[in-house]
Protein backbone atom coordinates (compact mmCIF):
# COMPACT_ATOMS: atom_id res chain seq x y z
CA UNK A 1 0.00 0.00 0.00
CA UNK A 2 1.03 3.80 -0.85
CA UNK A 3 2.32 5.91 1.93
CA UNK A 4 0.53 8.70 -0.22
CA UNK A 5 -3.01 9.48 -1.11
CA UNK A 6 -4.17 12.04 -3.89
CA UNK A 7 -6.53 14.47 -3.33
CA UNK A 8 -7.75 16.91 -6.29
CA UNK A 9 -7.01 20.95 -5.63
CA UNK A 10 -10.65 22.22 -4.53
CA UNK A 11 -12.04 24.79 -2.28
CA UNK A 12 -12.10 21.96 0.41
CA UNK A 13 -8.03 21.09 0.30
CA UNK A 14 -7.28 24.98 -0.93
CA UNK A 15 -6.02 25.32 2.95
CA UNK A 16 -3.46 22.21 2.36
CA UNK A 17 -2.53 23.63 -0.56
CA UNK A 18 -2.08 27.04 0.76
CA UNK A 19 0.20 25.80 3.79
CA UNK A 20 2.67 24.14 1.50
CA UNK A 21 3.10 26.59 -0.40
CA UNK A 22 3.61 29.09 2.35
CA UNK A 23 5.91 26.91 4.10
CA UNK A 24 7.85 26.63 0.86
CA UNK A 25 8.05 30.15 0.20
CA UNK A 26 5.88 31.02 -2.30
CA UNK A 27 7.42 28.16 -4.56
CA UNK A 28 10.04 29.15 -6.21
CA UNK A 29 10.39 32.86 -4.69
CA UNK A 30 6.52 33.36 -4.77
CA UNK A 31 5.17 31.82 -7.97
CA UNK A 32 2.39 29.95 -6.52
CA UNK A 33 2.14 27.79 -9.57
CA UNK A 34 0.58 30.90 -11.18
CA UNK A 35 2.95 31.23 -14.57
CA UNK A 36 1.66 28.71 -16.87
CA UNK A 37 -1.95 29.95 -16.59
CA UNK A 38 -0.10 32.73 -18.40
CA UNK A 39 -2.41 35.83 -16.95
CA UNK A 40 -0.82 39.35 -17.57
CA UNK A 41 1.85 40.54 -15.53
CA UNK A 42 0.29 43.53 -13.43
CA UNK A 43 1.33 46.54 -12.03
CA UNK A 44 1.01 44.14 -8.08
CA UNK A 45 2.42 40.92 -9.16
CA UNK A 46 3.66 40.10 -5.50
CA UNK A 47 3.47 36.69 -4.15
CA UNK A 48 0.58 38.02 -1.63
CA UNK A 49 -1.75 39.13 -5.75
CA UNK A 50 -0.52 35.45 -6.91
CA UNK A 51 -1.71 33.92 -4.02
CA UNK A 52 -5.01 35.38 -4.00
CA UNK A 53 -4.69 34.85 -8.15
CA UNK A 54 -4.69 31.38 -7.94
CA UNK A 55 -7.26 30.97 -4.75
CA UNK A 56 -9.47 32.72 -7.13
CA UNK A 57 -9.24 30.24 -10.01
CA UNK A 58 -9.21 27.34 -7.31
CA UNK A 59 -12.61 28.60 -6.54
CA UNK A 60 -13.65 28.99 -9.88
CA UNK A 61 -13.01 25.71 -11.02
CA UNK A 62 -10.39 26.97 -13.15
CA UNK A 63 -7.46 25.85 -11.41
CA UNK A 64 -6.35 21.33 -11.55
CA UNK A 65 -3.59 19.70 -9.46
CA UNK A 66 -3.37 16.40 -7.76
CA UNK A 67 -2.52 17.08 -4.42
CA UNK A 68 -0.27 14.34 -2.44
CA UNK A 69 -1.00 14.15 0.95
CA UNK A 70 1.37 11.68 4.05
CA UNK A 71 -1.43 11.69 6.28
CA UNK A 72 -2.91 14.62 7.04
CA UNK A 73 -0.14 16.72 5.61
CA UNK A 74 -0.06 18.05 1.82
CA UNK A 75 3.58 17.31 0.93
CA UNK A 76 3.46 17.70 -2.99
CA UNK A 77 1.20 18.32 -6.27
CA UNK A 78 1.16 17.86 -10.15
CA UNK A 79 -0.82 20.45 -11.98
CA UNK A 80 -2.73 19.92 -14.85
CA UNK A 81 -5.11 21.41 -16.92
CA UNK A 82 -6.54 22.43 -20.55
CA UNK A 83 -4.68 24.28 -23.13
CA UNK A 84 -7.17 26.92 -22.64
CA UNK A 85 -6.41 27.02 -18.36
CA UNK A 86 -2.52 26.67 -19.06
CA UNK A 87 -1.50 28.35 -22.22
CA UNK A 88 2.08 28.92 -21.01
CA UNK A 89 4.77 26.08 -21.11
CA UNK A 90 8.62 26.22 -21.28
CA UNK A 91 10.30 25.74 -24.72
CA UNK A 92 7.34 27.42 -26.37
CA UNK A 93 8.52 28.41 -29.19
CA UNK A 94 10.47 25.39 -30.07
CA UNK A 95 7.01 23.61 -29.25
CA UNK A 96 4.99 25.51 -31.79
CA UNK A 97 7.58 25.18 -34.54
CA UNK A 98 6.21 21.51 -35.47
CA UNK A 99 2.05 23.25 -35.37
CA UNK A 100 1.61 20.75 -32.78
CA UNK A 101 -2.14 19.37 -32.32
CA UNK A 102 -3.37 20.82 -28.66
CA UNK A 103 -4.22 18.25 -26.31
CA UNK A 104 -6.81 17.72 -24.45
CA UNK A 105 -4.64 18.33 -21.15
CA UNK A 106 -1.38 19.54 -20.02
CA UNK A 107 0.82 18.67 -17.07
CA UNK A 108 2.86 21.25 -16.54
CA UNK A 109 4.33 21.67 -12.84
CA UNK A 110 5.74 19.37 -10.17
CA UNK A 111 6.57 20.71 -6.80
CA UNK A 112 7.39 18.23 -3.60
CA UNK A 113 7.95 20.38 0.20
CA UNK A 114 11.19 20.53 1.59
CA UNK A 115 12.07 16.73 3.02
CA UNK A 116 9.81 15.12 0.83
CA UNK A 117 11.90 15.21 -2.71
CA UNK A 118 12.92 11.99 -4.06
CA UNK A 119 10.86 10.33 -2.24
CA UNK A 120 8.31 9.02 -5.07
CA UNK A 121 5.65 12.14 -4.67
CA UNK A 122 5.80 13.22 -8.17
CA UNK A 123 4.92 9.65 -8.95
CA UNK A 124 2.07 9.54 -6.77
CA UNK A 125 1.06 13.32 -7.82
CA UNK A 126 1.41 11.98 -11.51
CA UNK A 127 -0.60 8.78 -10.81
CA UNK A 128 -3.34 11.44 -9.52
CA UNK A 129 -3.24 13.57 -11.96
CA UNK A 130 -3.63 10.70 -14.43
CA UNK A 131 -6.90 9.40 -12.79
CA UNK A 132 -8.72 13.17 -12.03
CA UNK A 133 -8.16 13.84 -15.84
CA UNK A 134 -10.12 10.28 -16.55
CA UNK A 135 -12.90 11.56 -13.85
CA UNK A 136 -12.96 14.77 -16.08
CA UNK A 137 -13.65 13.01 -19.30
CA UNK A 138 -10.11 11.63 -20.21
CA UNK A 139 -8.56 12.45 -23.54
CA UNK A 140 -5.20 13.38 -24.88
CA UNK A 141 -2.18 14.05 -22.39
CA UNK A 142 0.71 15.91 -23.10
CA UNK A 143 3.79 16.39 -20.48
CA UNK A 144 7.27 18.38 -20.97
CA UNK A 145 9.56 16.47 -18.63
CA UNK A 146 13.29 16.59 -18.47
CA UNK A 147 15.41 13.74 -19.35
CA UNK A 148 17.97 13.19 -16.56
CA UNK A 149 19.38 9.99 -17.47
CA UNK A 150 23.42 10.16 -16.97
CA UNK A 151 23.62 13.57 -15.77
CA UNK A 152 23.08 15.46 -12.22
CA UNK A 153 19.41 16.88 -11.62
CA UNK A 154 18.62 18.17 -7.92
CA UNK A 155 14.91 17.34 -7.39
CA UNK A 156 14.41 20.63 -6.38
CA UNK A 157 14.53 21.64 -10.21
CA UNK A 158 12.81 19.32 -12.08
CA UNK A 159 9.48 21.69 -11.95
CA UNK A 160 8.03 19.63 -14.98
CA UNK A 161 9.08 16.03 -13.78
CA UNK A 162 11.62 13.54 -15.34
CA UNK A 163 10.66 12.03 -18.33
CA UNK A 164 11.48 8.41 -16.60
CA UNK A 165 8.56 9.04 -14.10
CA UNK A 166 6.24 10.04 -17.31
CA UNK A 167 7.80 6.84 -19.20
CA UNK A 168 6.91 4.57 -15.85
CA UNK A 169 3.54 5.92 -15.98
CA UNK A 170 2.68 5.07 -19.77
CA UNK A 171 3.51 8.22 -21.36
CA UNK A 172 5.62 7.86 -24.99
CA UNK A 173 7.90 10.48 -26.05
CA UNK A 174 6.85 12.33 -28.81
CA UNK A 175 9.70 15.36 -29.71
CA UNK A 176 12.35 16.62 -27.89
CA UNK A 177 11.78 20.73 -27.82
CA UNK A 178 15.24 21.27 -25.85
CA UNK A 179 18.05 20.21 -24.86
CA UNK A 180 16.99 17.59 -22.47
CA UNK A 181 13.37 18.33 -22.90
CA UNK A 182 10.55 16.27 -24.76
CA UNK A 183 7.38 16.45 -25.18
CA UNK A 184 5.86 13.18 -23.90
CA UNK A 185 1.85 11.87 -24.41
CA UNK A 186 -0.72 9.72 -23.36
CA UNK A 187 -4.38 9.08 -23.82
CA UNK A 188 -6.70 8.25 -21.16
CA UNK A 189 -10.72 7.11 -21.63
CA UNK A 190 -13.47 8.23 -19.36
CA UNK A 191 -13.70 6.40 -16.26
CA UNK A 192 -16.84 4.00 -16.41
CA UNK A 193 -18.87 5.83 -13.48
Amino acid sequence: MSRYETRPLDVDTWPDFARLVDANNGVWGGCWCMWYHGKQEGADDSPAAKRKAKECLVREGQAHASLVFEGAECVGWCQFGSPEELPRIHNQRAYLASDPELPDWRITCFFSGKGHRGNGVASAALQGAIEQIRTLGGGRIEGYPEDIEGRKASPAFLFNGALSTFERLGFKRSRKIGKHKWVVTRTVRRSAR
